[in-house]
């Protein structure tokens, strides 16, 4: 029997109720199948600096890299917003994902048919969607040099290198043969010269897979059609800041945050995580939705570990857990039959994977 190590990095806030209940899930799933796993904790963000004084302790590092696969929760929270920028959580899981060399990140968002009223947009618009944010994740803005700040100033440096837009461009390619081939690259290359070298370098790649076909859109634009017609997008492509921006746009296509998964990857660890934050406002309250972190764990399987029936038996436990109207409380109002706790759902769906 194999034995899948994985890391978990339960975070603050709403975290640790949302990979307990992934975890469960997870066990419940490796009685169905010839592995099981072998979970390791390690503190990141607020809680690492209250334990260490550093939101991202070496040995996290050590143990994520000594792992299969990293499943992450949420960080951050209020009550860390005044600590110097370099002792902030978010500043921690910038660093783990430079320190794991990560570098693309994976954001799907679907509408399910069972929730298509919970979108603020008309069903119309948004029933069918099913699109994928491919994202660069460690370059960019928010880690280019030189960045600093003066009294009357601050300044940051957008960069992007042509391996850098070669390396996402080539797994925004491979993603895309796998679904319809179509490639939407976003920048701004009307005004910035480094979008210009990456509209440049995606075109040269994209001579290598003849059968994707490519677009280019100004992130302006993009932002406006992800609204307008969302579903003439299936695998958009574009860098750092911009993706951080669509891909929370994206999400809300779906009506709730806590239904989108996100996979980081590129090296030999990827991290697993639910796109949404440490929600600090509803922590401990049972509330949470954690089908997020139970779908990032279908992730996990599919791309840490291969594992494509397993990855399908967790999807399709949670269609039929929506079909069948249970909902958390962030969608009770979409025709919910029974209003579950965050223990509660995961119970469910746990359930309908071991059947």
């Amino acid at each position: 029997m194999k034995t899948y190590k994985i890391a978990l990095i339960k975070g603050d806030g709403i975290g640790p109720e949302i990979i307990d209940e992934a975890v469960k899930v997870l066990d419940f799933l490796s009685s169905c199948f010839d592995f099981n796993f072998e979970y390791k904790e390690a503190l990141m963000g607020g809680c690492a600096y209250e334990a260490t004084g550093d939101p991202l302790p070496q040995e996290t590092i050590d143990i994520s890299l000594e792992s299969d696969a990293v499943l992450f929760g949420a960080i951050g929270g209020f009550k860390w917003d005044n600590l110097p920028r370099e002792k902030r959580p978010e500043s921690g899981l910038l660093r783990f994902r430079k320190e794991l060399g990560v570098y693309a990140n994976l954001r799907p968002a679907i509408v399910y048919d069972e929730l298509v009223n919970a979108s603020s947009l008309k069903p119309s618009i948004v029933q069918g969607v099913d699109l994928m944010v491919v994202r660069e994740l460690i370059g960019g803005i928010y880690f280019g040099e030189p960045k600093g700040r003066d009294e009357n100033r601050g300044w940051n440096t957008m960069v992007y290198t042509r391996d850098e837009i070669v390396r996402i461009a080539h797994h925004a390619f491979k993603i895309a043969m796998t679904r319809t081939k179509k490639v939407c690259s976003i920048d701004k290359a009307n005004v910035l010269d480094v979008s210009q070298l990456w509209r440049d370098v995606v075109t040269e790649v994209a001579k290598e897979y003849p059968e994707i076909e490519l677009s280019h859109m100004y992130v302006d634009n993009a932002a406006m059609q992800l609204i307008r017609d969302p579903k003439q997008f299936d695998v958009m492509l574009t860098g750092n800041i911009f993706g951080d921006i669509l891909s929370d746009e994206a999400s809300m296509l779906s009506g709730s945050i806590g239904l989108l998964p996100s996979a980081s990857v590129g090296a030999k660890i990827g991290v697993y995580e639910p796109i949404h934050g440490s929600a600090p406002d509803i922590a401990g309250q049972g509330i949470a939705n954690p089908i997020a972190t139970i779908s990032s764990a279908s992730m996990m399987l599919r791309y840490a570990f291969g594992e494509n029936a397993a990855a399908d038996k967790i999807d399709n436990a949670i269609k039929l857990v929506l079909k069948e109207g249970y909902r958390t409380k962030d969608l009770a109002q979409f025709d919910a039959k029974v209003v579950c706790s965050t223990s509660e759902m995961g119970t469910i769906i746990a359930n309908y994977v071991a059947k």
